[in-house]
């Protein structure tokens, strides 16, 4: 169970990582970012082929191509009529239809011109030998496909103003061939993909971002931050426990601070690399993060019952021996605050009877220190750090151990002087 959308993944990280230059790179982008990989060994595999285009950065650092010729490329050859075309009849097609001639052979022009510099100045430069096998293969249709082609030969008549109806006619048959065996299909899907996973590791490298390691036995992340804040405060987390319970003030970020944790994770069941200067963390079947719940219209659900769905899916999933990965933002803010004490310790208390799996917990419930499991030190307990200096407070987004019992709400209602505007 994958259950994600509180972190916007499409909206907010996906730029980050996408610098393609058409839209059907950039689909695959999606693809590659809303889609998290079924085991360790995908990820590692993934993991790996990235680190190949990390590792050819210098070669590819330039890739670049005018987006109107791509369009103008793709749209021609989708559009060209597939069957058993003679030379003569084309030849014939081209000699008696100038307006024709002259227009194909503009996107002819730019086929080859396109084609000859992608193949030139970077597929013919790589190193395959430090992508996996699976993907060198891969990496080595594709030079395949551009070979096929004779590019050099044609770009050379272009050169010298000699690019004619024969090389014309020659090119045609050459891409009718290709897309009426299926070739040409291929070759599309292997070089938006490639393209996608040049975005994505041009992403990772501009904004630093780090692979994870995946250690059953540990989750700590170092330098973690959210990675869509401009200047964002970095913090270290280490799960001594399976249940991580976080307080702090309103407005203090418990819930970017969740956000923050719940990408790195996201991420990294992705294959990709995450915000962070350090990560390591199990892998998890299911990721579940519950931060922006509201009523629901459509459905009939409450906010209430929406907190007791999703967390009675959480529970579905650890009862089957899944490892799952939830955050709970506020949990139980839904309804009034005795249930809320009563429901969250019951909650607190079972979550920890599912050891092998992790998860978040912010509260306002400041009672809950009181708890058993909380005294004995078998939950983690952590705050977000938030000063007061003559009733003003002043946000530091450090996250500490330890727990908070700090409350603004009176504190700002009495600096922006409703008590006295209220007074009779």
């Amino acid at each position: 169970m994958i259950n994600t959308q509180d972190l916007h993944i499409e909206e907010d990280i996906r730029p980050l990582f996408d610098f393609t230059y058409n839209s059907y790179s950039g689909a695959e982008v999606k693809d590659i970012l809303t889609k998290t990989l079924g085991s360790k060994e995908a990820i590692f595999r993934r993991q790996e082929l990235l680190k190949g285009f990390i590792a050819n950065r210098e070669i590819l650092s330039d890739y670049s191509y005018y987006r109107f010729n791509l369009a103008e490329i793709y749209e021609f050859l989708e559009t060209i009529f597939v069957g058993s075309v003679s030379t003569r009849n084309m030849r014939l097609k081209f000699m008696f239809s100038d307006k024709e001639r002259e227009k194909k052979r503009g996107k002819l022009i730019l086929l080859v011109r396109l084609f000859y510099a992608i193949n030139t100045d970077y597929l013919s430069k790589i190193d395959t030998g430090v992508f996996p096998a699976t993907y060198a293969a891969e990496l080595e249709e594709l030079k395949k496909f551009f070979a096929s082609f004779d590019l050099e030969r044609y770009e050379t008549a272009f050169n010298k103003n000699k690019f004619g109806t024969k090389h014309m006619v020659e090119l045609m048959l050459i891409i009718t061939q290709k897309i009426g065996n299926g070739e040409a299909a291929a070759f599309w899907k292997r070089w938006f993909l490639f393209e996608a996973y040049l975005s994505v590791s041009t992403g990772i490298t501009t904004h630093g971002f780090v692979f994870p390691v995946f250690d059953d036995a540990q989750f700590s992340l170092a330098e973690f931050y959210h990675p869509v804040l401009k200047k964002p405060v970095k913090n270290d987390i280490t799960a001594r426990h399976n249940v991580i319970l976080l307080t702090g003030p309103n407005m203090s970020g418990k819930s970017t601070l969740l956000k923050a944790v719940s990408i790195c994770v996201y991420l990294a069941h992705a294959g990709l690399a995450v915000p962070a200067a350090k990560a390591a963390m199990p892998f998890f079947s299911t990721i579940s993060v519950a931060i922006n719940l509201t009523d629901s219209i459509v459905s009939g659900y409450s906010h209430f019952m929406s907190e007791i769905i999703t967390l009675k899916n959480v529970l579905l999933e650890a009862k089957n021996d899944s490892k799952c990965f939830a955050v709970f933002d506020e949990l139980f803010r839904g309804t009034n605050i005795e249930d809320a004490l009563e429901i969250s310790t019951a909650t607190i208390k079972g979550l920890t009877h599912f050891p092998n799996s992790l998860f978040f917990i912010s509260t306002h419930l400041h009672q809950l220190k009181d708890m058993e499991e909380i005294k004995t030190n078998k939950i983690n307990t952590c705050y977000i750090e938030c000063n007061l200096a003559d009733n003003i407070p002043a946000f530091t987004y450090k996250l500490k151990e330890g727990w908070s019992d700090l409350k603004l709400g009176r504190i700002l209602f009495e600096k922006e002087g409703l008590n006295r505007l209220l007074a009779r």
